[in-house]
């Protein structure tokens, strides 16, 4: 059995919005685990309730019910939080302050041994690619740049478990393949790594596993592969010796080629359409699943067709 990198159960959490309204319910008994060594995806949409998820297991909200433990441990001791790094979406900085001397101020908070903060600094700049910017101020640093010294800031302390809420908001697409890598690299070291992103392609690519969260509650987790692996809805056929005008089975494509007629046809009809190219002594020359897309999947959810 995988060894748990992060449990969370049953977690809600809600927000009283002002005088005169409703609490809002944004975490409705939110559970899921992350195993030790993966790469986790958190997929949703914009009020889904993401990042109130991260701030609850990172300690910045505390949720009204459930339960968060990392590496094994309660989430609020002090033993685990300094298992975690953590980057924002939106991350506070000092415009007064250059990148270096952010990311110094932070290895002191980290309680990082003098001796080795210079070169720690040093190599966490160069993984996301600030090493010639680590000397200006920070206000003069645009939203990427901004994006990756946070991202620096998270890799500091080595941590066990990596989080990033939105790592990639922000980045033109050599930040992104950037970012990417250096996620990939920290799994090679073992480190556990769990992010929310809205850029699909780059989640399907890189993460072992994902939830889905809608409406505060999680809708689907699974390997990538499985969850779109349950969505053949449609097959292709090939096949000669017919045509496809004449078929009453409804098909949703066709296209007549030099030699074969192509057609698609929805999974509860594939059947149907054999048995009557059959009969008609038509030729089944090829068949293959039409898998969707995790983007095709996520946005079935997101609409309320996974309900």
């Amino acid at each position: 059995m995988a060894e748990i990198a992060l449990s969370v159960e049953g977690l809600h959490k809600s927000f009283d919005p002002g005088l005169f309204e409703r609490r809002v319910d944004v975490l409705k008994g939110l559970s899921l685990e992350v195993h030790r060594g993966e790469t986790f995806g958190f997929l949703g949409p914009n009020g889904a309730g993401k990042t109130t998820t991260i701030k609850a297991i990172t300690g910045l909200i505390r949720p009204d019910r459930g339960r968060i433990s990392v590496c094994g441990l309660p989430h609020d001791r002090l033993e685990a939080r300094a298992r975690i790094g953590f980057m924002a979406e939106q991350p506070y900085v000092y415009n007064h302050l250059t990148g270096r001397e952010f990311l110094e101020f932070h290895a002191e908070l980290l309680a990082l041994p003098r001796a080795r903060v210079g070169a720690r600094v040093a190599e966490v700049l160069e993984l996301v690619s600030m090493t010639g910017a680590a000397n200006r101020a920070m206000r003069t640093f645009s939203k990427g740049m901004l994006q990756r010294l946070s991202l620096a800031q998270a890799l500091l302390g080595r941590p066990e478990l990596l989080i990033l809420d939105e790592p990639m908001s922000g980045l033109d697409p050599v930040g992104r393949r950037d970012v990417r890598d250096l996620i990939l690299a920290e799994k090679e070291r073992g480190t556990t790594v769990f992010f929310s992103s809205h850029i699909i392609p780059d989640v399907e690519t890189i993460c072992d596993r994902v939830a889905i969260l809608v409406d505060g509650t999680v809708r689907a987790v699974g390997e990538v592969r499985e969850l779109v692996a349950q969505e053949a809805e449609a097959y292709e056929l090939s096949f000669v010796g017919g045509d496809a005008v004449d078929l009453e089975t409804p098909l949703l494509a066709s296209h007549r080629g030099s030699d074969a007629w192509w057609v698609r046809v929805a999974g509860e009809h594939r059947d149907a359409l054999i048995r009557e190219l059959a009969a008609s002594g038509a030729r089944l020359v090829a068949l293959s699943p039409v898998r969707s897309t995790l983007e095709e999947f996520v946005l079935r959810h997101y609409e309320g067709g996974g309900r």
